[in-house]
């Protein structure tokens, strides 16, 4: 203790003039037998999925039958350094007149559906392009289609394949691009009786859901990621995608993925 040695007193006293309880000083931290098991796993898991922090990182430690809780897992991150991933800033919604929302928020499964492009590139700087559709009342990314380039015919082929597998949306939400706005892809929804949702210019808060998913995708993987040629960067965004639907907690979903192995197969034997 730096005041015992400097002024040469006593423990006792020093402590007394301090107002220190004698037994906080001479306290000892004691480390569990699972001090160091823990740390690994929450590292591996930490390095593992980078883009996710302690609120899914407890639940997947759960999942696997760790017992441990929230204010520990605190002090270990903290400890080890490392950091949970930045908040995006609040957004307003737009707002009507009368006091009604502009966005139709999503009652039930094939409600309303979400599509928007995401862009990257391979090593050699050739630019990726992403189709991705989800649906906003379950959070599960249906597709992400990856080219080089993307036009309306490739959105009526994605789409088309979505609707043979899962039937069709009320409505699809998405901006005011041309692949979204061509008269053939607004002609083929209007004939399926699929209601399109056009969000004003530069608003992309009325989009969202599936401009949450792009942050969480490129957050999550595409920042992580080198891809050297297009049919790498398909299977490995492929593998992202499933794994996302799958197994990543989803905070808005009582950190339960958006569609586990196991509902996948409930609903795959025609079980409600």
């Amino acid at each position: 203790m730096m005041a015992c040695e400097r002024h040469r007193v006593s423990q006792r006293r020093a402590c007394r003039v301090l107002g220190q309880a004698r037994t906080t000083q001479r306290y000892q931290k004691r480390i569990r037998p699972d001090e160091e098991p823990l740390r690994a796993l929450i590292t591996e898991l930490a390095v593992a999925y980078g883009g996710y922090g302690i609120p899914r990182i407890l639940q997947l430690m759960r999942e696997r039958g760790v017992v441990i809780n929230r204010k520990r897992l605190e002090r270990i991150w903290r400890e080890e350094g490392l950091k949970v991933p930045q908040k995006q800033k609040k957004r307003r919604r737009l707002w009507l007149n009368d006091g009604s929302c502009v966005r139709l928020r999503a009652q039930y499964k094939n409600h309303v559906w979400s599509y928007d492009f995401v862009e990257d590139a391979t090593h050699d700087g050739r630019k990726l392009r992403m189709l991705v559709v989800i649906d906003e009342f379950t959070r599960e990314c249906l597709a992400i289609v990856v080219e080089r380039r993307l036009q309306s015919k490739h959105v009526l082929e994605c789409l088309a394949d979505l609707f043979r597998e899962r039937g069709t949306p009320d409505f699809i939400r998405s901006d005011n691009g041309p692949e979204f706005t061509a008269a053939a892809v607004r002609k083929w929804l209007k004939d399926l009786g699929v209601g399109p949702l056009f969000i004003e210019p530069g608003s992309p808060w009325e989009n969202g859901y599936v401009e949450s998913f792009n942050g969480k995708f490129r957050a999550e993987f595409l920042n992580r990621e080198l891809f050297d040629t297009l049919l790498e960067a398909k299977v490995l965004i492929e593998r992202w995608r499933v794994e996302y639907n799958t197994f990543r907690p989803h905070s808005s979903l009582g950190y339960r993925p958006p569609a586990p192995e196991a509902w996948r197969a409930k609903s795959a034997a025609g079980v409600s």
